[in-house]
């Protein structure tokens, strides 16, 4: 056992999700490409007595954030337990990343937990085990166990490689409102099994869209507010929605460029959440 244990749950960034429709299941096809930025939540790992899991959260956005076991780490935890005699531990969550807010938080934290518990027990699962454990777990855990550049198909457990990004940084604008996946989807209103879109570009990015942005902005209108002053800024480009919302991103041609746009956006509106970061 290799204790302490540190990862940081990247938040992840739909550059594109496009809604191809709705199974009979009642889950939602998808077609999405996924990035990830250099910030995110930081969770250690430290030994406890006893058996079990003791789970404190701390951060500017701690009080949004369930410590009981609906919280996604304690799933994770309860999960690998049915597949390793896990040591007890302890584990910090330093909340950074905004809740409900299309950047992948819960699910970055629960595949940060995954992989800091594995490391922590000395242990490893085989990829088909450890992939069906993080889908248990949210469609976007997958995704986030990888932490890396990657078009997601299916419901999320289709991964592929995304080899290009449009740009090598961004800006995310948060602006303190949340946003639940399920309601957007239920705005959104596809029967089961009614199509709805077409998948990715082939070729390029230039036609990438988010389908979730128009439910997201019925549900929290300030969404609207948020694309429409990141479209003003000069540095920023493919002006999107990530997700379901409710954290806009604006792509940047370097780092100086997202940083000077963050700047202006912070004057602008001091109360929202704003973050420049490269993009991997």
């Amino acid at each position: 056992m290799t204790l302490p244990v540190v990862e940081t749950a990247r938040a992840k960034v739909n550059l594109a999700l496009h809604v191809l429709g709705r199974r009979a299941d009642g889950y939602h096809e998808i077609d999405s490409a996924v990035a990830f930025t250099e910030a995110g939540d930081v969770l250690t790992v430290l030994a406890e007595q006893g058996s079990g899991l003791r789970l404190s959260v701390s951060g500017p956005f701690a009080g949004d954030v369930p410590t009981g076991e609906d919280n996604l780490v304690c799933k994770a935890h309860a999960l690998l337990s049915q597949c390793l005699n896990l040591p007890a531990m302890t584990v910090r969550l330093e909340k950074n990343l905004p809740v409900a807010a299309g950047i992948g938080g819960g699910s970055a934290d629960a595949a940060a937990a995954i992989r800091a518990m594995l490391r922590a027990a000395g242990a490893s699962l085989p990829p088909d085990t450890l992939n069906a454990i993080a889908l248990k777990l949210g469609a976007d855990v997958p995704v986030c166990l990888r932490q890396q550049a990657c078009r997601m198909q299916g419901i999320g457990e289709i991964l592929s490689a995304l080899p290009h990004l449009p740009a090598p940084a961004l800006v995310l604008v948060n602006p303190g409102v949340p946003c639940e996946t399920a309601s957007v989807f239920s705005v959104l209103g596809l029967a089961r099994g009614q199509v709805h879109g077409s998948g990715l570009p082939p070729d390029t990015a230039d036609k990438w869209r988010n389908d979730l942005t128009e439910p997201a902005i019925r549900i929290q209108p300030v969404i609207g507010e948020v694309l429409g002053l990141m479209r003003q800024q000069e540095k920023l480009t493919a002006v999107r929605m990530s997700g379901s919302g409710s954290t806009c991103f604006g792509l940047a041609a370097s780092l100086d460029d997202a940083q000077e746009a963050a700047r202006e956006l912070r004057m602008l509106q001091p109360g929202w959440w704003v973050l420049a970061s490269r993009l991997s």
